[in-house]
């Protein structure tokens, strides 16, 4: 099984020094169990029809499901060419066996080490963007990256990307090697990088975005079910779900108007934001990729924009993104240096 000839998607360039990958990307983590129950051949049937579909860029980490989603898309990648996807693997988290969060590890000698099981588990000898899923508070992020660097003068990696870091920690890593973007939640309903000056550091160095949770873990256009570890969200519980839910009528309005999904309309806007911002989407199902290609072709123009703006604007979703002890783990949340 190969790619079609004719992509689906649009293609853009992950900042000044990443690669040309398409857009929307495919995240792998609700394929591995984090949002409810999955079945690995539907997971494989969603992968190819990204790919026939033209899709390039394929976000993972080796702690989705303990290493089970690495593994499915080296299923996936198996009768088809390496070439067809750009790998975009995130390192660092640490987790017991019974799949509790514990921290994260950005020793160098540690990095070396995921990078050799995820090698092994994805079945390639290389990864395309290689990234700290956080900020370890006890190793200085230039001694991570830097570790990072040298995998790439060894050719097992071919270029840096961050998560979920703060501006300073950014300009920090930027005076060690090329960093090609930065992970980060992004959507209409978390706006933070607007203000916080996340999104402005990027665009001055050069870096681009692939923005997570564009959907809002499926709060914008989802079914409404609360699987997985979506109860524990403090924006989908109690008066938060309810002030949340209320802010997308008139969104619904806009995309019933424009004869397109919500989620849709959501991705588009993300995309509309800046040409080197790629939304990841995390599809389940065939019909959730199918989706993605409708979104691709979504144009939203200045007034639509204005509109979407002042019907959801910055700072209007009620409730953190991710629990308190979670929070505190987001070096992206800190104040700005200085």
């Amino acid at each position: 099984m190969t790619t079609s000839d004719k992509t689906q998607f649009s293609s853009r360039q992950l900042g000044k020094t990443g690669p040309t990958v398409t857009s929307p990307a495919l995240g792998g983590m609700s394929l591995s169990g984090a949002y409810g129950a999955v079945d690995d051949d539907e997971g494989v049937r969603v992968i190819h029809a990204y790919l026939d579909a033209g899709g390039t860029l394929i976000d993972t980490g080796d702690f989705y499901g303990a290493g089970h989603n690495e593994m499915l898309i080296a299923r996936a990648l198996r009768e088809r060419s390496r070439d067809d996807a750009v790998l975009s693997v995130k390192f660092g988290a640490l987790i017991t066996p019974a799949g509790m969060p514990v921290g994260f590890d950005g020793r160098p000698e540690a990095v070396r080490s995921f990078l050799t099981y995820s090698l092994q588990r994805l079945g390639t000898d290389h990864i395309d963007i290689y990234r700290p899923a956080r900020v370890d508070p006890q190793v200085p992020i230039e001694e991570t990256v830097g570790a990072v660097q040298e995998l790439v003068e060894a050719g097992y990696v071919r270029h840096i990307g961050l998560s979920e870091v703060s501006a300073d920690t950014i300009r920090r890593a930027t005076a060690v090697a090329s960093i090609s973007d930065l992970q980060i939640e992004y959507s209409l309903l978390s706006r933070g990088i607007e203000t916080n000056g996340i999104l402005d550091t990027c665009r001055e160095l050069g870096i681009g975005i692939t923005a997570y949770s564009v959907l809002g873990r499926g709060l914008i256009g989802g079914s409404g079910a609360l699987g997985g570890s979506l109860a524990m969200m403090p924006r989908f519980q109690g008066d938060n779900l309810d002030h949340n839910r209320a802010l997308l009528a008139t969104l619904e309005e806009i995309a019933t108007a424009k004869g397109i999904t919500l989620a849709q309309l959501a991705i588009a806007w993300v995309a509309a934001q800046s040409e080197h911002i790629v939304p990841v989407i995390g599809a389940r199902r065939v019909s959730q990729v199918e989706s993605m290609v409708g979104a691709n072709a979504v144009t939203l123009d200045k007034a639509d924009l204005a509109r979407i703006d002042a019907a959801v604007p910055v700072g209007a979703a009620r409730g953190d993104r991710y629990p308190t002890q979670f929070m505190g783990q987001l070096d992206s949340e800190r104040p700005a240096a200085g």
